[in-house]
């Protein structure tokens, strides 16, 4: 593979990924390495996103007018890069809207990145994961543009959210979103948010799939597991401001009605 062809085959890459694919053809000069990455950005076949992040720049275009994948810039974000949240959502293509923020799990310290009314942001695993040596649990690769992408899977994305709501959208965001996928591994998910080890997290996904017992079918098995880590107490599911709403014993949980309800849906 020539040079040109490591650019075709890359529309996003890091420094180390030149450093490997260099290394592979015999070359492990730092200045040559330098060179190129300096030519090939003054002479406009390269965007520089930041320092050890270019965008490939297809023949015909410019810099200023190339496009960039949101998802492959994320990806390469940080070494160990994970999409998730409602990133994850949208590149599974079951997100409700579309969101100028792309979200990435990483074990390291990331500046956010804004580019075009973009912005990215890495954020870091729960902690109950880090403990646990369990950051990698749910993470699979999908193809994009021939480059893999790690993301969170569906199933540990669905219970991401709503551990953590503000990664989601809106109340409305993120039942929508959910409600577009069609099938998850219920193992997997009690699994998962058993490892989270957040009572409110499981009265929240206990909450969601008997309301959808109908389309996802929970068995009374999963329901009963879930139900073994809520809260001793009463808990809103709303922290913030302790949104008032109705309390339902099963999940000792207090639902505010506009999610109960579901009264995004009503009309005028």
């Amino acid at each position: 593979m020539k040079l040109q062809d490591f650019f075709a085959t890359h529309p996003v890459f890091t420094y180390q990924d030149l450093v490997e694919f260099l290394s592979d053809k015999g070359s492990t000069n730092v200045k040559t390495r330098e060179s190129i990455l300096n030519h090939h950005t003054k002479s406009g076949h390269l965007l520089r996103v930041r320092r050890g992040l270019y965008v490939t720049v297809p023949p015909g275009l410019t810099p200023e007018k190339c496009p960039v994948d949101p998802y492959l810039l994320t990806s390469r974000m940080a070494p160990d890069a994970v999409l998730a949240y409602h990133t994850a959502l949208e590149l599974h293509g079951k997100a409700y809207s579309v969101r100028e923020e792309f979200a990435y799990l990483t074990r390291s310290k990331s500046r956010p990145l804004n580019l075009r009314g973009q912005r990215y942001r890495g954020v870091a695993h729960p902690r109950k994961l880090r403990e646990k040596g369990q950051e990698s649990f749910g993470v699979t690769s999908v193809d994009r543009q021939g480059l893999d992408v790690r993301v969170t899977s569906l199933d540990r994305t669905f219970v991401d959210v709503l551990d953590r709501p503000s990664m989601g959208g809106t109340w409305e965001e993120i039942w929508r979103s959910l409600e577009l996928i069609e099938f998850f591994d219920l193992d997997n998910v009690v699994e998962y948010t058993h490892l989270l080890g957040n009572a409110t997290t499981a009265a929240k996904v206990g909450f969601f799939l008997e309301q959808h017992q109908d389309t996802l079918m929970p068995d009374e098995g999963h329901l009963d597991r879930l139900g073994s880590f809520i809260p001793v107490k009463p808990h809103y599911m709303v922290h913030k401001g302790r949104t008032a709403g109705r309390f339902l014993k099963r999940w000792n949980l207090v639902v505010p009605p506009e999610i109960l309800e579901r009264r995004w849906e009503e009309v005028g």
